[in-house]
């Protein structure tokens, strides 16, 4: 059973309060006593000599021995590469390779002890549950809400049955208004085991009719209800690298002529084929580009060095294919930007030589119809690095060895343990679902994003060459990106290169109250530096973070030291920037922006038609370019499966806590920390006011006009459900 606290009452002091917020279980099946603590945090050093062994043995047990097949009660926490991706006994082409070491790096995931595989011993058996610890499981109410059984009913009974009803897997959508049909219609549905299976557990997207059948029916994201053109306008692509999905991948062009940092022997030219007379033409009464330059006014979407290696093995594979690309923005006087160019490039390869292409706006209609496809092509580099990198690698999958970390090296009666606990709330749980169903081979990343069976690899390769724990600091990726340089005299130190940048605007706000908080807390903890060096429990979980935990980063020199207490309040609000107001920002929008999947195709299926075409290829696409698009775009099948995920995965649980909404019971017995959450409470529902603010704003074009949404992503509380705003502590779905 859960226990959540015990309280002892009748003492002379007043009633004393043992949290314990832990799954117990009999005797029988764990022989092993419990050890609950109460309420007061100390640091090691401070510790009651009466609780010093106790504190240390809990500790041990946590930690484990690295041996043994773990079982679904144990309580430990330790660390392993990811090896379960694929399942090589079940079939050979479900082979993957090992993510976390030298040759492929990537963060530790939590250790389950499963028997190696037959057919390949580097791989994990995947056998029965996926096991995370204990405490670290969904509640009652998030299993029977949606989440986990919501999750596993999509991946593991909705997906087959639209398989089975779509026959063929490849067919495309006839014509746009098909679409919409999904919708309006939906999808007609077989029974499922017992009658109405589905509809109980996704009542928002599974209808029952009249005759009683099934069917699949979604609602209409805000985006498509406000402007059913939304996705097809110029305007909207370039607004949404600032207020959309993945507003954290455009950076300032800073030199010209653009260069990739790829071999040329292997890649061809390192210099852009995007040249100074093209910029010049499309803005060149308004400035050249060296001027533009100077004055910060060009941005790059540059996704050409990422995926330029993965081309060829990508085009391999069925049903996809894929280019590196750039894509460049002029920052309009208004403040709005506007797209000027495309480069897709196709390296060398055995007998084919290099192909290259630019593509700007046109005024003639062949012109305006590539372009379109063009734009399908960056989108869908664009979902693919958001999902795998953004969204996955930089939230997800950092974050599970800062919670085994923390479990292993701090006590529950640490001060900084108490500070994380609400930020690690379900994320591994989550992550082992991840592992279990989405990110593995032949699950919904593979089948229906471009980069197919080398997904979680490429998203390797972006740890090894981009992931920096420093640069996960709001302030220090937006002055990394080019997007703000340091100014002491603007608001968060911070001058911003677009002023009106909604997710930097919003998230500058909620980064400070977030630090704030941090200050009051560690300060009144640590009221002398030499506490921080001295305090052995946290010195052992920094050391782990880096040297176990991100282990293939140990060397880096970018790491930061923890000598003092503004160390360690660097370091801690970074982590809870990244798992509140980073990962809502990047994940709560995905049905608002991704749910009409044309305003964001996760797969290109076919290649431009300018790249080797032959008389045939060509004449279709001159005759009737919508039909091109269309087989551009995701298969029916692929379609729905991604949407029906992405509600789930935008979807607020009844039971959600949000940052800053609810005080934790240690926190609130100390007065000094009760009253600092009190302000860091009311900061937040400041915070809300802005954002309703600057959205009624009609001079922050990026968030205010016709058909536009108001950016809420950043608003700190929501209700239940798909809404588009609201930022939980942790990352829990």
């Amino acid at each position: 059973m859960y226990v959540s606290d015990i309280v002892l009452d009748g003492l002379s002091n007043g009633p004393l309060n043992i949290i314990c917020g832990s799954w117990v279980h009999s005797k029988f099946d764990n022989p092993e006593k419990r050890i609950f603590f109460t309420s007061k945090s100390y640091l090691p050093s401070q510790t009651p000599s009466g609780l010093r062994r106790l504190r240390d043995e809990e500790l041990v047990k946590l930690r484990g021995n690295g041996e043994g097949e773990r079982k679904h009660i144990d309580r430990i926490y330790d660390y392993d590469v990811y090896n379960d991706i694929g399942d090589p006994d079940r079939k050979f082409k479900l082979s993957r390779p090992v993510l976390g070491g030298e040759e492929r790096p990537y963060p530790r995931r939590c250790r389950t002890g499963r028997p190696p595989c037959e057919s390949d011993t580097l791989a994990e058996k995947r056998s029965g549950r996926f096991y995370v610890p204990r405490d670290e499981c969904f509640s009652e109410i998030k299993q029977l809400t949606f989440s986990a059984k919501t999750l596993y009913s999509v991946l593991h009974a909705l997906s087959p049955s639209l398989a089975n009803v779509m026959a063929d897997k490849d067919l495309g959508f006839p014509y746009l208004t098909a679409i919409d049909a999904l919708f309006s219609k939906g999808v007609d549905l077989p029974t499922i085991g017992t009658e109405g299976f589905l509809r109980k557990v996704m009542p928002r997207v599974v209808k029952t009719m009249d005759s009683g059948k099934d069917v699949l029916r979604f609602e209409p994201p805000e985006t498509i209800n406000r402007d059913k053109l939304f996705w097809f306008r110029d305007e909207e692509f370039a607004r949404q690298t600032l207020a959309g999905l993945n507003p954290c991948s455009i950076r300032l062009i800073t030199e010209w002529p653009i260069k990739s940092k790829l071999d040329p022997v292997i890649y061809g030219p390192q210099e852009s084929s995007i040249t100074e007379e093209m910029i010049n033409q499309e803005i060149g009464g308004i400035m050249k580009v060296d001027e533009a330059i100077k004055q910060k006014k060009l941005f790059i979407l540059d996704y050409h060095d990422l995926l330029l290696p993965f081309v060829h093995q990508v085009r391999e594979l069925k049903g996809t294919t894929l280019y590196g690309s750039r894509t460049v923005f002029f920052l309009n006087p208004d403040g709005t930007l506007r797209p000027l160019a495309i480069e897709l490039t196709r390296p060398p390869h055995l007998d084919s030589p290099r192909w290259n292409q630019v593509f700007s706006p046109c005024w003639h209609s062949t012109g305006v119809w590539l372009w379109r496809l063009a734009k399908v092509h960056v989108l869908a580099h664009d979902s693919g690095y958001h999902q795998l990198v953004c969204h996955w690698l930089k939230t997800h999958s950092i974050t599970e060895p800062y919670v085994i970390a923390t479990n292993r090296q701090l006590s529950i009666m640490h001060p900084v343990h108490r500070l994380l606990h609400p930020h690690f709330r379900y994320t591994m749980e989550i992550n082992a679902l991840a592992r279990e169903a989405l990110i593995n081979a032949d699950g919904t990343i593979e089948t229906a994003f471009s980069p197919g069976k080398y997904s979680v690899e490429l998203s390797s390769v972006a740890y090894d060459k981009e992931w920096r724990f420093d640069l996960q600091a709001l302030p220090a990726d937006l002055i990394d990106r080019g997007m703000a340089v340091e100014d002491p005299n603007s608001p968060h130190g911070l001058k911003l290169t677009i002023e009106d940048y909604p997710y930097a605007n919003d998230g500058l706000i909620m980064w400070d109250s977030i630090k704030e908080w941090v200050t009051d807390y560690i300060n009144h903890y640590y009221p002398k530096a030499s506490l921080v060096e001295s305090d052995q429990e946290l010195q052992a979980w920094w050391t782990e973070i880096r040297t176990v935990g991100h282990a293939d980063k140990k060397d880096e020199p970018w790491w930061p030291v923890l000598n003092t207490p503004n160390d360690l309040i660097e370091i801690l609000t970074t982590m809870l920037w990244v798992t509140s107001g980073y990962h809502a920002a990047v994940n709560f929008g995905q049905y608002t922006y991704g749910g009409y999947f044309p305003n964001r195709p996760t797969i290109a299926r076919t290649k431009m038609p300018t790249e080797d075409p032959d008389e045939e290829e060509w004449k279709s696409f001159v005759k009737k370019p919508e039909s091109a698009l269309l087989k551009c775009f995701p298969s029916q099948l692929q379609a729905t499966r991604v949407m029906a995920v992405l509600d789930i995965l935008s979807n607020h649980s009844p039971d959600e806590e949000y940052l800053g909404e609810k005080m934790e019971k240690a926190w609130a017995d100390d007065p000094v920390i009760k009253a600092a959450f009190e302000r860091f409470n009311g900061r937040l529902k400041v915070l809300e006011g802005i954002i309703d603010e600057k959205n009624e704003n009609p001079n922050l074009r990026n968030r205010n006009g016709a058909g536009i949404i108001p950016y809420e992503l950043l608003k700190p509380f929501s209700t239940p459900g798909v809404t588009g705003k609201g930022v939980p502590y942790s990352i829990s779905i």
